[in-house]
């Protein structure tokens, strides 16, 4: 085993409130993992954007839809051994101020660790760090959803950005910037933009780029419900969407929101090295490892997509190494 060797794991939103909530009561707490909990076992880290409170508030916010699992259900995450999760959402104030707090309470009691939402403004901004073996890894979370939630001075709410507003975006570079004497690598896990857009628009492109040349080295993107390509932009990852991971939602028949990949990201050298997508599907509140099938769609779906950056995916769902993109050296990795 290569000692310099870190696999991060990498999904989109996880949604275990409602009918999940209620299934796992009944299956238990692994159940909602399906066939892939042994690969969410084997990486030293998992990150990903937790889609709903977990919370016995009744204080339900006005909205279209309102997601809450009981705060047990916190088990559900431990089981796939998650470490950190993102916070910056639409759903993590569906249940008003208890609701975030009751939340935040239960993955400290959990030891999982959040980015994104606290109890101010200065809380809902600072990084994560996750040491593993002799690499720090920082993370920060923020969205560009429900700009009323931001967290103030004295209140609790979301590390809030306006991804069109200069002033704002200076001030989520500067975190970035910040980060940098803390952390050997520091990833970006962002909620924005609307649902079911299959690219994001220019100045998503744009700012996920300043963030890289601002010291990210991976942005982990969420918020569209369905996968979005990949750029590799000076070396670095760009993850534009990583879609739904597990959840009840209805499927769209075109766009397929139950299909997306677990992204596996590689750390050698305290630099990424490679990029390893393997297609899973979400169907009754459950997510597996695709079919044959159903994979080939995904990965020819992603090689569409990130062809629009420059970015080859091999049939494995591995990242084409040395190609070019811009003048840079693109993100390199063995060969499977």
């Amino acid at each position: 085993m290569d000692d310099n060797r870190i696999t991060i794991g990498l999904a989109g939103d996880v949604m275990i409130g409602r009918n999940v909530n209620e299934v796992i009561t009944s299956k238990g707490y692994s159940y909602p993992w399906g066939d892939i909990l042994s690969l969410l076992t084997s990486t030293d880290i998992n990150i990903i954007n937790l889609e709903t409170t977990l919370t016995n508030s009744i204080s339900k916010i006005h909205k279209t839809f309102n997601f809450k699992a009981a705060p047990d259900k916190v088990s559900t995450l431990a089981k796939a051994r998650i470490t950190a999760v993102n916070l910056a959402n639409n759903h993590i104030m569906d249940f008003d101020e208890e609701g975030l707090t009751e939340t935040i309470r239960t993955l400290q009691d959990a030891r999982i660790k959040y980015a994104g939402a606290g109890m101010d403004e200065q809380q809902a901004a600072k990084p994560v760090i996750i040491t593993c073996r002799d690499t720090r890894i920082g993370m920060l979370g923020f969205t560009d959803n429900e700009p009323g939630w931001r967290a103030g001075v004295s209140s609790c709410g979301i590390n809030y950005i306006n991804v069109l507003n200069s002033r704002s975006k200076e001030k989520a570079l500067n975190s970035i910037q910040q980060l940098r004497s803390e952390a050997d690598l520091i990833i970006v896990s962002i909620h924005w933009g609307p649902n079911m857009k299959e690219k994001p628009d220019p100045g998503f492109v744009e700012f996920a780029h300043e963030m890289i040349d601002n010291g990210a080295d991976l942005i982990h993107g969420h918020s569209a419900h369905i996968f979005q390509g990949i750029e590799v932009y000076k070396n670095k990852l760009i993850l534009y969407d990583t879609g739904d991971f597990l959840d009840d939602y209805v499927v769209d028949p075109v766009l397929r929101n139950d299909h997306s990949f677990f992204f596996i990201a590689e750390i050698n050298k305290k630099k990424f090295s490679r990029l390893h997508l393997v297609p899973v599907l979400i169907s009754k509140c459950q997510v597996n490892l695709a079919s044959l099938k159903d994979s080939r769609w995904s990965l020819q779906r992603m090689q569409q997509l990130s062809a629009a950056f420059g970015t080859k995916v091999t049939d494995a769902g591995y990242i084409i190494p040395g190609n070019e993109i811009n003048g840079q050296t693109k993100f390199l990795h063995a060969k499977k």
